[in-house]
């Protein structure tokens, strides 16, 4: 029987990445999308391809009943669940501080903070020995923003990334003994389109001369990463954050 992932924000970038290595690995996998579907339908399409079932499954990660939605969405196509992805996020565009509004900040922290936590939430409710599940792997998306704080572009984001990284090792701890590991990604200057969302489409490879190894990241290579950590290769691994960003 075919393990089944969830992977959020899958319709671009790393998410969808992830999704088709995921399907590759022998994974059935949830397509979780916002706002992009025909992102998502062609990340659909490639994990078919691949030889998975996708079932495409669409919610608001802005709106406080999102993750549920996306649940209940989720239990009406699969009976398991083994993997989550939890990799939807946002960045908004670059600003200081004190011209950061009560809604941007507050937009900022339900999506990259709160969503995710309810997410895996719901996850632990279906993986953990506890609640008659098989166990299971949560693999969180940080970014190195949460070590280096972004001043004077995006500390909101660096701030809200530093929170998963805390929440990943609290629930890590808090579900190490019900068969659920729960580890996190840092991706560096990383080539996807969350940079234009940001108003700057060109700033991984204005910045990557401060990459120790002299280069920008592919989503591939955070992917890569991500499916080791779902792996049984990593079944000794749980309330770490690995940092995949050329040594930045």
């Amino acid at each position: 029987m075919r393990k089944v992932v969830l992977v959020t924000g899958a319709s671009a970038g790393i998410g969808a990445v992830s999704a088709i290595g995921a399907a590759k690995a022998g994974y059935d996998v949830a397509v979780a999308y916002g706002r992009d579907r025909d992102g998502a339908e062609a990340t659909a399409d490639a994990v078919r391809a691949a030889g998975g079932r996708a079932e495409i499954l669409q919610a608001d990660m802005a709106t406080p009943d999102g993750p549920e939605l996306l649940f209940q969405g989720f239990d009406a196509a699969f009976d398991r669940l083994d993997a989550l992805v939890n990799n939807a996020g946002i960045v908004d565009i670059a600003a200081r501080v004190e011209d950061m509004s009560q809604e941007r900040l507050s937009r900022m922290f339900q999506i990259n903070v709160v969503a995710p936590m309810r997410v895996a939430g719901f996850a632990v409710k279906r993986m953990s020995t506890k609640h008659g599940g098989q166990g299971g792997v949560i693999v969180n998306l940080s970014s190195v923003a949460a070590r280096l704080g972004s001043a004077n572009q995006f500390v909101d984001y660096a701030a809200s990334k530093g929170a998963i990284d805390s929440f990943t090792k609290g629930l890590a701890d808090e579900v190490a003994a019900e068969g659920i590991r729960v580890s996190a990604v840092r991706p560096g200057l990383i080539e996807t389109a969350i940079h234009a969302k940001g108003g700057d489409a060109g700033r991984a490879q204005r910045l990557a001369h401060l990459v120790p190894m002299g280069r920008t990241g592919s989503a591939a290579e955070v992917a890569a990463a991500i499916l080791w950590l779902m792996s049984d290769a990593a079944s000794y691994v749980t309330g770490t954050t690995l940092d995949v960003a050329g040594g930045r």
